[in-house]
């Protein structure tokens, strides 16, 4: 089982961000929360019954913050400095990072956030800043897995404690309820549960169901991604080649190639008992009709193609650039992408190249006039898939953004 290193000081300063901020705080609110009110509600030494509540509660906190640790901490895994593949003539079938003065192994991505080429890439998480790929990704998943059990349990208890402090408080009328917080109770309980801890309680109760839903979400895409051993960023490319091939009617068939064949060959890369990945990062199992460079050889193809690296969408609806638009739909509401990168509001009418994007949402640049080009101004970021329509493709619109090309 592989421990938390820290291979410089300056790890630790990925604590200083929203995100990790934000994170342990809600876990120690509710954590907190949950300890106090199990004392009031379920004091664990009188009964076998609260001692297992209780030692379930504190293994849900340690577990959580476990995995939560190792996530940041650990990371995904990058590619060495200056890289080469063992055989010279590979060089051909890779992208070359002016950045890392290297060159990009199969399922890399260059992350702007880390500043370094990332071992198969899915995403950079503000929640840990850090980015979610190889070498974490067991400990990224397991974290959204046990954080909605706990708070799941967390919130059983909230509502257990309230529940059984305000029974005796509560007198019910034809048309009224009345609750009188200092009624004296007739046995008197280990804490005082008094008017702010009753606040205190319902706000943790909140929060814990809030969790629940929000990282019960991520949890099955991250699952999803797992299952089909396919990043976010992997399917993307999965489209533009699907897109290219279906343009200029080249009869392929494009076979991804890192779906082992089932699910259970796939979930059994990632997840293992000593908590390591299989692989190094740099080589990985293929499909029996692929080979290790199939994926990069697209995206070289994708590179090459002015038509296909940048597709033009069209706005049909108006966005207003919210993180999380509520007039958008639900899939929209709960997909947004968990990323620091801005949105950008749209006008019915309003032109933008998309180069990457989910199920749900698209990222790439608004063009802008021809003035604001002159002024260097670039609109750049996130809109929601259902916004826009694909319309024909400006190979000189294409020709000025894949100028500025991104590792």
């Amino acid at each position: 089982m592989s421990l938390v290193r820290f291979e410089n000081l300056h790890e630790v300063r990925r604590l200083c961000h929203w995100g990790p901020i934000i994170a342990l705080s809600v876990i120690a609110i509710c954590s907190t929360m949950a300890i106090i009110d199990s004392v009031i509600w379920y004091w664990p030494l009188d009964t076998t019954a609260g001692s297992i509540n209780f030692l379930m509660l504190l293994n849900w906190t340690v577990l959580i913050l476990y995995n939560y640790f190792n996530a940041m901490f650990v990371g995904p895994g990058y590619i060495p400095l200056g890289w080469k593949p063992e055989n010279p003539k590979d060089t051909q079938f890779l992208q070359y990072c002016r950045i890392c003065q290297g060159y990009k192994a199969p399922r890399s991505h260059h992350c702007r956030k880390c500043n370094r080429c990332v071992m198969k890439m899915d995403h950079h998480c503000p929640w840990i800043n850090n980015c979610c790929g190889h070498l974490n990704h067991a400990y990224f998943t397991s974290f959204l897995l046990l954080a909605p059990l706990g708070c799941s349990h967390a919130a059983f208890i909230f509502v257990m404690t309230m529940y059984t402090q305000l029974y005796e408080r509560i007198s019910f009328g034809w048309s009224t309820v009345k609750i009188d917080m200092s009624a004296v109770r007739q046995f008197q309980p280990l804490m005082p549960f008094s008017v702010p801890a009753f606040a205190a309680t319902l706000f943790a109760l909140g929060l814990a169901l809030g969790t629940t839903i929000a990282v019960g979400m991520l949890f099955f895409i991250q699952m999803k991604v797992i299952l089909r051993n396919k990043t976010s960023i992997e399917s993307w490319i999965e489209e533009k080649a699907k897109d290219r091939i279906q343009h200029y009617q080249t009869g392929e068939e494009f076979v991804f190639p890192y779906d082992l064949g089932s699910r259970w060959l796939n979930f059994k890369h990632v997840f293992t008992l000593s908590g390591t990945p299989r692989g190094n990062g740099l080589e990985w199992p293929v499909h029996s009709k692929c080979h290790q460079y199939t994926l990069t050889i697209e995206q070289l193809k994708q590179k090459a193609d002015k038509r296909v690296r940048s597709v033009q969408y069209q706005a049909v609806e108006d966005y207003n650039g919210a993180c999380c638009p509520l007039n958008k739909g639900f899939r929209t509401f709960f997909r947004t992408p968990c990323t620091e990168e801005p949105r950008i509001p749209l006008s019915k009418g309003e032109t933008v190249l998309a180069t990457r994007g989910t199920k749900w949402w698209m990222y790439g640049d608004k063009i802008v006039s021809e003035e604001e080009m002159r002024a260097g101004v670039r609109v750049r970021g996130w809109f929601p898939r259902r916004c826009v329509e694909k319309c024909h493709y400006d190979t000189a619109a294409n020709e000025s953004t894949s100028d500025k090309k991104v590792n």
